[in-house]
């Protein structure tokens, strides 16, 4: 199967978001979060108003803080690359991916793919833990469901998340 793909810079935002908020950093912020919250709620009435406005401004800060910087980081990503704000075709075969641009391509053979994984928006090709190919699903389209039952086939069942 082919494709062509263009990404946006919302693609990288929602890989960037799926990547920290499946993962320490992103549940840590929101942890944090609710107990200055929590503790806000506890203060109230109990020590000068200014200090639970301080708490929640904090809560807040430290809730918005993370999306900002991913939607800050995914804009200049795609503004820094070429290759990015290019249209990437793949060729999805027995053999792999095989992702082109131009002359230049690059393969990555089943074996290689460390997982693949289908989110709401995306399907994430990961050649390790957090270095993906992030393939838009509304660009896929109905090829979603050949490129789906593809990798269940190729990939054992742990590296493979996709309906």
């Amino acid at each position: 199967m082919q494709f062509d793909i263009k990404l946006k810079s919302q693609d990288m935002y929602r890989f960037n978001m799926y990547q920290t908020y499946t993962g320490f950093h992103g549940w840590f912020s929101i942890i944090v979060s609710i107990i200055i919250f929590i503790v806000a709620g506890l203060t109230y009435g109990g020590l000068d108003i200014t200090y639970t406005v301080l708490y929640i401004a904090f809560g807040i800060i430290f809730l918005l803080y993370m999306p900002v910087t991913l939607w800050l980081r995914s804009k200049s990503a795609l503004a820094a690359s070429e290759v990015l704000r290019g249209t990437l075709h793949y060729l999805v075969d027995e053999k792999g991916f095989t992702v082109s641009q131009g002359e230049e391509s690059a393969n990555l053979p089943w074996d290689q793919i460390y997982k693949m994984v289908a989110t709401k928006s995306n399907v994430l090709v990961y050649s390790t833990r957090i270095n993906a190919y992030i393939i838009p699903r509304e660009q896929l389209g109905e090829q979603y469901k050949d490129l789906a039952k593809i990798a269940n086939e190729k990939l054992p069942k742990h590296r493979v998340k996709m309906q």
